[in-house]
Parts: C-alpha cells; structure tokens; sequence
C-alpha cells in the first residue's frame, strides 16, 4: 500500500475525478487548497488585510491504494498533461507507507 496525492487546479476537478475511475481508485479524500507558483504571490497576499487573493483555486486529492492503481494513474496523468494547453499540470507524487492500522 502507497499514499498517492495529487494536486490540481480548480478547473481539473471532474477531470481527475474521471482519471481515478479508470485508474480503480475508488477511495480517496479531497480538499480544497490555494495554490501558488511563486513566492512574490505569497508575499504579497501575507498582509492583514489583503485586497485580493493570490492563490489560484485547487483541490488536493489522497489515496491509500494499491501499486497497479497508482501505475495506471500515472499514465493517465501523463496523458492528460501531455494534452493541456495552459501551464496548469497534474502533479502527483506517491509516498510509501511503513507501517498501517
């Protein structure tokens, strides 16, 4: 068993909802997150009361899942990546788990 977490841009939801689906990842939490590309986007939302708001809308995604499941997201992931026309990718990273209950 693996934990797969997977970040993405508001605008990617029901794309990377889908992606699980045909990967067989039927289990998986969510949350809603700001994402941010640069640290002057950062700095500049750090005040009390900032005028707007600098983090873009995004969704971060976590699975506890098998191997083969997070193989198949991957290749997914890359496809759909491969095809995007903004500079806006999935990010996935997979992290092993040592011990579980």
């Amino acid at each position: 068993m693996k934990l797969l977490i997977v970040t993405v841009v508001e605008e990617y939801h029901k794309d990377i909802i889908q992606l699980f689906k045909d990967a067989k990842i039927e289990n998986f939490s969510e949350s809603d997150i700001d994402g941010y590309k640069n640290p002057a986007a950062l700095l500049m939302t750090s005040s009390w009361f900032p005028s707007s708001k600098g983090g873009a809308d995004s969704r971060m995604f976590f699975s506890f899942t098998e191997g083969k499941n997070i193989d198949a997201a991957f290749k997914l992931i890359k496809e759909f990546n491969a095809e995007l026309v903004t500079n806006n990718p999935i990010k996935a990273i997979v992290v092993p788990i040592e011990k579980f209950i």
